[in-house]
């Protein structure tokens, strides 16, 4: 049957449902080249006022997949297991969780991304050990897989390139939003990869794209039907982002941390949402009885983090990358800090240098936000709240605006109750 494009996104524009013919068509013209980019655009944003449904989404869903190449694992000797996060301030997550998981007996190929606006990317953190490459050959990433059991590194050209070109379209056309496309965009990269099963981490709350918890959830419950279709073993925690996770939002101001969190210390917030997801992973994998926390404690993990990141040519004993300017943002009153808004945090740390603008932008590896308190914590005035950290000090006025009315004091003694880390679960 012939098709076309404006007959496609009449058919979402009028509230149909597309049918597998239609989106098989699209996702392929689209790649290459024969759908425009306005065509596509005016499709995205159908698809955001009127959604799709379930087999709409599957369908979309394999049709990305469909357009490159997969990825196979099953020389390995271990199961595999991968994790996502959805996006957020301080979410270093990734860096402790694939070595701690694979020093339990999981294979984890982690292909990661870079951040672009407020929320940070993993490889442009691991970027900042020097040395360290992100970009692997299949053979090698194999190759690193297999000798360590975890690998952090970014994606190939041929793993659904259609994703490729339908994000960046997304990105600059009001359509990021969509849970259909964020969905599908996800599970498309994850499902080539070839992990057979995996743990999404889906934030919740200022510094995530999902404000609330019943978005989150829907789009929780959108990926995990997904990755059940295509026969990955797939479950999701709902976790929280009102507050940046950790004490940290920057490049080699997280990996800094991460290392802590690896050497048996680090923030409790990070510990404990590392450990909630490595059981998670362990138990998809089918390695119910390895126990992570053991794993942080013996040094193990640590191990398995020194050889990955030498294994991709990064020094782990490497002094990681200082700002040259640091400022000071005080307490101005005594009480308990009650809030700590992630969106805020993660723009300040954006225009301080740590994240991008446009995709092709610089970073700063050494830029980033230091906290010295967090929500629940008593506060004194003149005490240290923010340390803010840049290579171009000309940065720290737009990036102080970002700061303003990003935290609340109450009156000494004001009771405080924490928002759980882990928020639910979807499975």
């Amino acid at each position: 049957m012939a098709m076309d494009a404006i007959s496609v996104i009449r058919t979402k524009r009028d509230r149909a449902a597309l049918t597998d013919e239609q989106i098989d068509w699209v996702i392929d013209a689209y790649t290459r080249g024969e759908v425009a980019d306005y065509q596509m655009a005016a499709l995205n944003m159908a698809i955001l006022l009127n959604g799709m449904d379930r087999r709409e989404i599957a369908r979309w869903t394999a049709a990305m997949i469909a357009s490159g190449e997969r990825m196979d694992f099953s020389s390995l000797s271990r199961p595999t297991a991968d994790k996502h996060s959805t996006g957020g301030v301080g979410d270093k997550i990734t860096l402790p969780l694939a070595p701690l998981v694979a020093a339990c007996g999981a294979a984890v190929p982690q292909l990661s991304g870079r951040g672009l606006g407020h929320t940070g990317g993993t490889l442009d953190k691991l970027e900042s050990i020097p040395g360290w490459r992100a970009l692997l050959s299949n053979e090698e990433m194999l190759s690193v897989l297999d000798g360590t059991g975890a690998v952090i590194c970014a994606a190939g050209d041929g793993l659904a390139p259609a994703d490729k070109k339908l994000y960046a379209l997304r990105d600059v056309t009001g359509t990021v939003e969509a849970i259909p496309l964020i969905a599908s965009s996800i599970m498309s990269k994850k499902i080539a990869e070839g992990t057979g099963s995996l743990v999404l981490d889906v934030k919740v709350g200022s510094g995530a794209f999902m404000k609330t918890l019943d978005d989150a959830r829907e789009l929780a419950s959108t990926m995990v039907g997904l990755g059940t279709d295509h026969g990955v073993k797939t479950v999701a925690l709902l976790t929280d982002m009102s507050t940046p996770l950790g004490l940290t939002a920057g490049n080699a101001l997280e990996v800094r941390e991460s290392v802590e969190v690896l050497a048996g210390g680090g923030p409790a917030d990070v510990v404990e949402l590392t450990l909630a997801l490595a059981r998670e992973m362990l138990d998809a994998a089918g390695l119910k009885d390895a126990d992570p926390a053991k794993a942080l404690a013996d040094g193990s993990a640590m191990d398995v983090w020194r050889r990955m990141i030498a294994a991709q040519g990064g020094d782990p004993d490497a002094i990681l990358p200082v700002a040259r300017e640091q400022h000071v943002v005080v307490a101005p009153a005594s009480g308990v800090l009650t809030r700590l808004d992630a969106y805020d945090i993660g723009i300040a740390a954006w225009r301080l240098g740590a994240g991008r603008a446009r995709k092709e932008d610089p970073v700063q590896a050494g830029a980033g936000v230091e906290l010295h308190a967090k929500p629940g914590d008593p506060v004194v005035a003149g005490q240290p709240l923010l340390t803010l950290h840049t290579d171009t000090p000309e940065r720290f006025e737009y990036a102080l605006e970002a700061t303003q009315g990003s935290f609340d004091i109450a009156p000494a003694g004001t009771e405080f109750t924490a928002s759980p880390v882990v928020l639910g679960r979807v499975d």
